[in-house]
């Protein structure tokens, strides 16, 4: 039986560093617990764009059309603002997600217990929070035509079209039910159904599926505003959160800052099952490339090393070396490790993000 496939696009600026992590990791489990992945690497972002002159190159996308899952590090970078906006470095990232059809984005909001102190809310608020926000990713207002910055008269018009089909609704509520089942069983969509005609379609399909096929799982509405506000003000009342791309970008960072750190937060984007039964799937951590601390060693590896977590859980059917994963993380963090971005008035024990990830090493080899 063949290696699970693995394409590795560490991208720019902090990418590389935190992929060094995740590599070590992958390693790892090739060694001590006899899981071996074919692991091939490519280029994405600034530095695609720097040798291809675009930000994805055709036989990038190729690659990760074919392998069992793309393990992507960040994108971007202060250098690459002036370009066109056809060939800027995040444009490598939509061309992957839309071309992969990966129309589910997964972005857990977890509070480690060792880190509820450093939430800028109040530890009982934060501490235990566990949710999983749901966006849709290939459609709605960033992909909407018409599109662009048109003159009318005298003077300029930007023009984005927010634009949802029945079906791209239905199939993100689905994967957001199934995730339910496998949680809490509650599930949340948020839209704007009162002044948004795509948020009264949004509400009236996430109905009827629920209707028709989850019966079993508790079904709640909420305005996406009133629910920004709800995620800031009693964010544990949520198990699972459905919603679409633009309304979920922002939910999702916000519910990132429940957690302490943009530098813990890991996601999966899931698309429709392969022939060999494995959704097409890129995995990335939320945080961006974070280009003033790059090659300072400064990074946090956590989001990363988590991302190929939710890799081995939902691509390869490995929940339990998953949870090996996790469970490393939070006895380091328990333990007082920090890199920078988690150094609070608490104190800890600094380290560098290679010092980080052979702390995790450390503690995946004493879970043996």
């Amino acid at each position: 039986m063949a290696n699970p496939s693995l394409l590795i696009l560490a991208g720019d600026g902090i990418g590389p560093e935190v992929m060094a992590e995740v590599k070590k990791i992958i390693a790892w489990m090739g060694d001590k617990r006899g899981v071996t992945f074919d692991v091939s690497e490519d280029l994405v972002g600034g530095c695609a764009y720097d040798v291809h002159g675009t930000p994805l190159a055709d036989a990038t996308m190729e690659k990760a059309q074919a392998v069992d899952a793309v393990l992507l590090g960040a994108v971007g970078g202060p250098q690459y603002d002036e370009l066109p906006f056809a060939v800027k470095p995040e444009r490598g990232l939509l061309r992957l997600r839309k071309e992969m059809d990966l129309f589910a984005n997964l972005r857990p909001a977890q509070c480690f217990d060792a880190l509820a102190d450093f939430s800028s809310l109040k530890k009982d608020v934060v501490a235990g929070l566990d949710i999983m926000i749901v966006r849709e990713l290939t459609s709605g207002v960033y992909f909407g035509e018409p599109r662009g910055i048109f003159t009318e008269g005298n003077e300029r018009v930007g023009i984005n079209t927010q634009r949802y089909t029945e079906s791209e609704i239905a199939r993100v509520a689905r994967s957001a039910f199934e995730l339910a089942r496998k949680r809490g069983n509650k599930v949340c969509s948020m839209e704007k159904a009162n002044v948004m005609e795509s948020g009264v379609l949004w509400r009236q399909v996430v109905t009827e599926i629920h209707d028709k096929e989850y019966p079993d799982v508790a079904l709640s509405h909420m305005y996406a505003d009133n629910g920004a506000m709800q995620l800031v003000r009693n964010p544990k009342q949520f198990d699972v959160i459905v919603t679409d791309n633009l309304f979920g970008d922002l939910l999702s960072d916000a519910a990132a800052m429940l957690t302490g750190s943009l530098g813990m937060l890991p996601s999966a984007s899931l698309g429709a099952p392969m022939a060999n039964g494995r959704p097409k799937a890129l995995y990335e951590p939320v945080h961006g490339s974070a280009p003033d601390i790059a090659g300072q060693a400064k990074a946090n590896p956590i989001a990363c090393i988590l991302s190929f977590a939710m890799a081995l859980r939902y691509s390869f059917d490995m929940g339990d070396e998953a949870a090996r994963v996790e469970a490393a993380v939070e006895k380091v963090l328990a333990d007082g490790v920090r890199t920078g971005d988690l150094m609070g008035p608490e104190g800890g024990t600094p380290v560098t993000t290679s010092e980080m990830g052979a702390a995790i090493i450390a503690a995946m080899d004493a879970s043996l």
